[in-house]
Formats: structure tokens, C-alpha cells, sequence
């Protein structure tokens, strides 16, 4: 079983186990993840997404997305003089942050595998590229992390809103990991890996904020 997202062949250590599944952490970057077999299927996952209510008129919602937005600023403001093109990927049925970020000047396209398919804005290359609330449903995260670097441009900016892992004590009690659609569970130490393997200077402006910028 080699890991999802480094695709490292060492055995993975056995995490935690509750009554629906089995979890595994991989020894070299730290993921944790579901056990292959457990992986929710395709109409599973559209029947949870298809619960949420987030809409453009939530004010709520948009408070919570402005976590991401706050630490954006200083990078939207340092690149006034040029045309920010930027990409909401796994925006879902209401892609609320890329109008936030219309509205700050960014030239936004948007993408998710259930409510914007659309294949061709994944032939561009952007500036900013948002990724919230969206990086613990993937089942192969080493597959969209790989399109996520190759559609940044030099010195592009991804902005990642995901719940991180702490420790085993507390991942056991954890709710984030009670939601069947959530598979892949990352840590510090998981995106600081990737930024030394794939030339990113990381930052950690929110509990479960990331910055990753492409040097």
C-alpha cells in the first residue's frame, strides 16, 4: 500500500481505527489517510456535498473564508501593477471565495469534479490557486497536487483551508475525521515536506490555514 501523496513504499504505520474505518500515517511525509478499501464511492460523496448550504448570501460562510482572504492581501496588494489570474479549485456548488477575490481584482476561474467539470481551465497557468475546505477529499492527493504545481505560475501563490492533524491523542476524539468524505488528513510536517520537495516557502497564518508560494 504506498501513500497517496508521496507515493513512498515504506509500510505505513497503523494510526487509529474506529468503527467505519482504519487509518494510516505514512512514515516519510506524514499523512494521514483511510485505508484504500474504505474509500467512499462517487454517489456517496455527491449525496454529503449536496448537503451543505453554503451560498453567497451567508455571511457566515463568508466570515470563515475570510480566514483565507486576510493573508492574501498583502500579496494581492504587493502585485497591483499586474493582472492577477487565479483559480478556485474545488470550489463546490457555490464558489463564494473566487467572487470574494473577483472583487479584489483577481481574474478568477473555477473547478471541481462534481459542480464545475470544466477541463479546460486546467490547461492555464495562474497566479493565486485557492484550494479550501476541498484537499481532505482527495482520494489520490498525489494526482491533484501534481496539477496544482504544474498549473501555478513562477512565484504563484496556493492557499489551502484544511483541518491539520496534531497528534494520535487527539486525532481519535478529532470530528473532522467522523465525515466519510474526508480521507486524506494533513499536518505541518506533511506540507513542510512538500515545500522542501517541490520549492515552496510554506506558511501557517490560521490553524487551518496554508500558504504555499512557489519559489
Amino acid at each position: 500500500m504506498s501513500c497517496p501523496l508521496c507515493l513512498s513504499s515504506v509500510t505505513p504505520s497503523h494510526y487509529h481505527s474506529d468503527k467505519k474505518r482504519d487509518y494510516f500515517r505514512c512514515d516519510a511525509c506524514s499523512l494521514v489517510y483511510v485505508a484504500p478499501d474504505q474509500l467512499p464511492s462517487m454517489e456517496q460523496e455527491k449525496q454529503e456535498y449536496d448537503l451543505h448550504e453554503n451560498d453567497f448570501e451567508d455571511e457566515g460562510y463568508r466570515k470563515f473564508l475570510g480566514k483565507v482572504l486576510t493573508p492574501l492581501t498583502p500579496f494581492l496588494n504587493a502585485s497591483r501593477d499586474k493582472e492577477l489570474r487565479g483559480l478556485d479549485f474545488g470550489c463546490g456548488p457555490a464558489p463564494v471565495l473566487a467572487s470574494m477575490l473577483e472583487l479584489k481584482g483577481v481574474h478568477m476561474q473555477t473547478y471541481d469534479p462534481f459542480y464545475a467539470k470544466t477541463p479546460e481551465v486546467l490547461k492555464q497557468k495562474y497566479d493565486i490557486i485557492t484550494c479550501t475546505e476541498a484537499i481532505e477529499h482527495f482520494h489520490t492527493p498525489h494526482r491533484e497536487w501534481t496539477l496544482l504545481n504544474e498549473l501555478l505560475a513562477p512565484r504563484g501563490l496556493v492557499a489551502i483551508m484544511t483541518k491539520r492533524v496534531i497528534d494520535k491523542a487527539r486525532f481519535a476524539n478529532w470530528h473532522y475525521k467522523n465525515d466519510i468524505t474526508h480521507v486524506s488528513f494533513f499536518s505541518e510536517a506533511t506540507f513542510e515536506f512538500l515545500a522542501q520537495r517541490d520549492g515552496f516557502e510554506v506558511t501557517f497564518p490560521a490553524s487551518d490555514v496554508v500558504l504555499m508560494r512557489k519559489r
